[in-house]
């Protein structure tokens, strides 16, 4: 059994409530039962008692029946939107106007951010409303990966789609090992399955690598080319933390790049491959750095504690060396300590939330990138950005249950992919907090 010790709670699941107990100058023990699930979120769940009162508990942070009935939504559209094959498709750049999901191919890049979508809000191999829709998604994308000739970095042979004429033209190999790295930990009881998607995120990961080009960025970038690679940073974190074959230098070059995108001393951010727009840059930047700030923040904490650094202690590359860094790490993680904080606040800054001024898929992934970023860092300042978020994304859902772009990216598979990933970001706490643990 375990136990939650209160002096008033109201304790709520899936919107009822199951029982309440009164306001006492005694703290209260509860047993609960050993099929409650408990995993730690950024700074615990907070649940608003019927007494005014709140009690913390370390759980799921419990997802607001308004924002799961938008889910539910958004779920039933785009499951109707499944192509026989397994797959979902955004479409051609040449025709963004066609909104029909079913008069487009099916294309790696949307199909692994709707199977990613389907795995956050609750489906598995084996359980949830649509496993049979999800295992269709990873069959497509193992046989996409696994047909594409070694010396081709495109794990696709269509050209043109939406997604890579924004984003560019890896897209599909980088959101493709995103998804095997999420499903990875689902697989335990196929061993055969999980090999072939081990090797299948190997494939991906490799064809990312060979992408890079020398400052850090993905070659072949889009519209907004900075999104392409900052998801490609971000996919090979996840890869690593799964065991995949990663070149460290690679990767730290990957984050360089991001972090180099914005200054935090002036605020300025590149924006040259961003289409001159903050949003994009300035949400990468913040992802990329959100790892090492959280080391430094966490790091800087127990010093304080344990005396080696005065409470009023900042973060500086002096202080960073008093607890063993070299000067040349130092300097790396106290720039990333910075860019982190001032950048998370410029892409939360609602003058540059509105983008390129309507919503496109750009839009939608850039607050995606920021809400996985706060997680990451353990940052607590995560619950205000998910109401302000889930409040925003929900005042533009389509009467069907869709979201669809303005600009660019209008592909309503693909917006919707992306918002139920932000909306059901939540559930995905533990992982997320996990990758930032490494």
């Amino acid at each position: 059994m375990a136990t939650l010790k209160t002096s008033g709670l109201a304790l709520l699941a899936g919107g009822l409530l199951l029982f309440a107990l009164p306001p006492s100058e005694r703290e209260t023990t509860i047993m609960l039962p050993e099929d409650i699930t408990l995993c730690t979120t950024p700074q615990g769940c907070v649940f608003r008692t019927i007494f005014g009162e709140e009690a913390s508990l370390q759980g799921e942070y419990p997802t607001p029946e308004n924002v799961q009935l938008s889910i539910d939504r958004g779920l039933s559209w785009i499951v109707q939107a499944q192509h026989p094959d397994g797959g979902w498709g955004a479409g051609s750049h040449h025709r963004q106007d066609v909104m029909d999901p079913h008069a487009v191919p099916a294309d790696p890049a949307t199909t692994s951010m709707v199977a990613m979508a389907l795995l956050r809000t609750g489906s598995t191999l084996r359980s949830g409303e649509y496993a049979g829709e999800l295992k269709k998604a990873l069959l497509y994308l193992i046989q996409a990966v696994e047909s594409t000739p070694t010396d081709q970095l495109k794990i696709t042979n269509l050209s043109g789609t939406q997604i890579q004429t924004k984003l560019g033209d890896h897209i599909d190999a980088v959101l493709t090992a995103q998804f095997f790295s999420n499903i990875m930990d689902h697989l335990n009881e196929d061993a055969e399955l999980k090999e072939r998607v081990k090797n299948c995120l190997n494939i991906c990961v490799d064809k990312i690598q060979q992408a890079q080009d020398s400052d850090g960025s993905t070659r072949g970038s889009g519209w907004a080319g900075v999104l392409q690679s900052s998801l490609a940073t971000s996919a090979l974190e996840a890869a690593e933390h799964n065991g995949a074959d990663i070149d460290e230098i690679a990767l730290e070059r990957a984050r360089d790049y991001q972090k180099n995108n914005y200054n935090p001393a002036t605020g300025d951010v590149k924006t040259d491959k961003g289409a001159g727009i903050v949003l994009y840059s300035v949400s990468g930047s913040v992802r990329s750095s959100a790892k090492a700030a959280r080391k430094v923040r966490e790091e800087m904490e127990e010093a304080k504690k344990e005396g080696q650094l005065k409470e009023e202690a900042e973060v500086s590359v002096e202080n960073l060396m008093k607890l063993g860094y070299t000067r040349e790490d130092a300097m790396r993680y106290s720039t990333s300590f910075e860019v982190y904080e001032s950048s998370k606040n410029k892409a939360q800054d609602n003058a540059v939330m509105t983008g390129f001024g309507n919503n496109g898929g750009e839009e939608f992934l850039s607050y995606l990138q920021t809400g996985e970023s706060l997680i990451v860092n353990n940052d607590e300042s995560w619950e205000q950005w998910y109401r302000n978020t889930s409040n925003r994304l929900m005042s533009i859902q389509n009467e069907n249950g869709s979201w669809n772009g303005h600009h660019c990216i209008t592909s309503p598979v693909f917006c919707t992919a992306t918002t139920l990933l932000t909306l059901s970001v939540n559930n995905d706490i533990q992982r997320l907090t996990a990758l930032g643990n490494d």
